[in-house]
């Protein structure tokens, strides 16, 4: 006699993965606002802003809005001047002339203190910025250079490539004479850790100076507000400017095989930076105002700085780099 066929108990429903796998990336992407560390391998969306991700950077600036509400003093405004000099030359400096071309040399704990001041910029960990940029010369306005204006026009150069999951990996292959030190690492790991204790650190000073020092009119919002937020955000655009006009905007001293151009107005706010087709022609040497008349506040920094004994061997620029920008440049004359 036929057997009746078996009842297999039902099952409870599983989550469906495509439904579930957003879940999942929203919790990866909060925990990366901390640890760095959780990236994940989401090939098809590399080069997609990660909105969710990007909320502390949108916040970054939506809380400069809050100036209407704290108001102003000299002593805000001053702090933040002070805050946006002390890190653009941290960037500068040690970000991008030391880490990123090691244009000079600096004991273990001066190289870790001017890391945590550049770390304070919000421009992610030294291991990231040095990669990243030491890929921009490798690539320089190809189709592989994220931030490159020929090819992504100027607010993706600009910003939109910074929020990418692309972007926001580091790659330590780019930099294994700085992934050695394990501080420059967690610096790198937890990258918001000095960003927020600069936040914390501006308010309570700010508190401080309400209770013991009134007639300053400031208290821990409005140095909150002007030293972090306001301060921070200038100094982030004033940085990426360097991608999204000085390779669109200026002269061009050398004939280099990508767009850089020199731009006065750029070095001025980014304490040399603007010189950026010197750089790009010879990245090597500490300094990129090539020019008596080109200022290169940085390296005026950073020779004070190496007659303190607190930096050497300064990388000079070579007198055939020299006389070759002059014959370009009386080369193109004739021409014109």
């Amino acid at each position: 006699m036929p057997q009746p066929p078996a009842i297999i108990p039902s099952r409870p429903a599983q989550p469906d993965s495509a439904q579930a796998l957003p879940w999942r990336r929203r919790l990866q992407a909060l925990r990366r606002w901390f640890d760095t560390s959780a990236n994940p391998g989401q090939a098809a969306a590399d080069d997609r802003i990660d909105w969710l991700r990007a909320l502390p950077f949108i916040g970054m600036h939506l809380g400069c809005l809050a100036v209407w509400w704290v108001g102003t003093t000299p002593v805000a405004v001053g702090t933040a001047v002070a805050l946006y000099a002390l890190r653009m030359f941290a960037l500068t400096g040690f970000y991008h002339r030391y880490f990123s071309h090691r244009t000079f040399q600096a004991s273990r704990a001066v190289q870790f203190v001017f890391a945590v001041i550049g770390a304070a910029c919000g421009q992610r960990g030294p291991l990231w910025w040095a990669a990243h940029h030491r890929n921009h010369h490798r690539l320089a306005d190809t189709l592989q250079d994220p931030h490159s204006p020929r090819h992504q026009g100027f607010w993706w150069s600009h910003a939109g490539w910074f929020l990418t999951p692309r972007a926001f990996a580091t790659d330590l292959s780019r930099v294994p004479d700085l992934a050695r030190f394990p501080e420059l690492r967690w610096l790198d790991r937890f990258d918001t850790v000095v960003p927020l204790g600069l936040a914390l650190l501006l308010f309570v000073a700010g508190q401080g100076l309400q209770h013991w020092a009134p007639g300053l009119g400031t208290d821990g919002w409005q140095m909150l507000v002007w030293g972090f937020f306001i301060s921070t955000t200038v100094l982030f655009h004033a940085t990426v400017t360097i991608n999204s006009l000085a390779h669109r905007f200026g002269r061009r001293r050398y004939d280099t095989r990508d767009d850089s151009r020199n731009n006065a107005w750029l070095a001025l706010i980014t304490f040399g930076e603007g010189w950026h087709n010197n750089h790009h022609f010879f990245p090597g040497s500490a300094r990129q105002g090539f020019r008596w008349w080109e200022l290169d506040i940085t390296y005026g920094g950073l020779r004070l700085l190496a007659a303190m004994g607190l930096v050497r061997g300064l990388k000079p620029v070579p007198a055939w780099v020299i006389e070759k920008g002059r014959k370009g440049h009386q080369g193109r004359k004739g021409r014109s």
